[in-house]
């Protein structure tokens, strides 16, 4: 029976990890390469913490099921006809998935199904990492959108 799993490309964020300390040739430290914080350790607190692509599914379990049969019939389709196979029959159900989870989190969404905790406070206050000042004073922003890579990275497949 396929399985449908949620998760993200693992990538390093680029300021992260014990040896960082800022911006600027004369203030990084140079001895060897450290392990930073990635996405996928981002993604496992979020998801400790939050539940946040159970949550995503749990909402959108109806709509992602009809991307994934709508993706596998016109493929099934598709190779019928030209008498071809795709690698990935569900790959475009896959994207459709992740479109659904990035409107998820720009939307707010879970901001009002009454998660402990949601929105963050760093949302509320407008913490972004995307700015030279990331504790500036900014119009809030959605949780779990700091940089934008945890966003970016999320991918869907089935085994």
């Amino acid at each position: 029976m396929p399985v449908l799993h949620l998760g993200v490309i693992s990538q390093p964020y680029r300021h992260s990890g014990p040896r960082y300390s800022g911006r600027g040739r004369a203030k990084r430290k140079r001895s060897g390469t450290t392990r930073g914080i990635t996405t996928y350790d981002v993604a496992r607190i979020l998801e400790d913490k939050y539940h946040v692509m159970q949550h995503f599914f749990d909402r959108h379990e109806k709509e992602i099921s009809e991307a994934i049969t709508d993706s596998l019939e016109s493929a099934g389709i598709t190779s019928f006809i030209s008498g071809s196979f795709e690698i990935d029959p569900a790959s475009e159900g896959m994207e459709k998935i992740r479109v659904m989870f990035n409107e998820f989190l720009d939307s707010k969404e879970m901001d009002g199904m009454g998660v402990a905790g949601v929105p963050t406070i760093a949302a509320l206050h407008g913490v972004s990492h995307r700015f030279k000042h990331p504790y500036a004073r900014r119009a809030a922003r959605p949780s779990f959108i700091d940089t934008g890579l945890y966003e970016a990275s999320f991918r869907s497949w089935v085994d």
